[in-house]
């Protein structure tokens, strides 16, 4: 295990600033099918700041129904190389004010498909945050295999 901060440089160097495409996994206890649990995996643009990735979504989307029942997840940056663990919560309507600041962040990175994918009118547009817990970073050209527990 390497240092939190050495993992965080390493996040912000390639997720930053940007619209990042991740791959979010989330696990929901079954009703009624005997204690199963049933994974479930989705791609989403996410923003990237200080340890702590950002989605907008609908607040009755099956990703944030589950977070609700179990708030711990796995993420994956696409192509990347980086994994890791996180605990996801529903800031609630972008329109709120204090979701202001980052309402704005959000379009600006988002820009090219924000208005045609978001509804800001509806209260269930929401802001998803998933903030990093562990990361895994691996690279081919070194030997870059390392954990970092934040």
């Amino acid at each position: 295990m390497q240092e939190a901060s050495k993992g965080l440089e390493l996040l912000e160097e390639v997720c930053g600033n940007k619209d990042n495409a991740i791959s979010l996994t989330t696990i929901r206890l079954t009703n009624g099918n005997n204690g199963l649990v049933n994974p479930a995996v989705r791609d989403v643009s996410a923003y990237y700041e200080d340890g702590i990735f950002y989605v907008t979504t609908h607040a009755k989307s099956n990703k944030i129904l589950e977070i609700e029942e179990n708030e711990n997840l796995a993420f994956g940056v696409h192509f990347e190389g980086i994994s890791g663990n996180a605990v996801a919560k529903n800031l609630g309507w972008v329109m709120k004010l204090e979701n202001a600041e980052l309402r704005l962040k959000l379009r600006k990175i988002f820009e090219p498909w924000y208005d045609h994918a978001n509804n800001e009118k509806d209260v269930n547009c929401c802001i998803l945050a998933i903030k990093i817990t562990r990361v895994r970073v691996f690279r081919n050209e070194g030997t870059i295999n390392e954990e970092y527990f934040i």
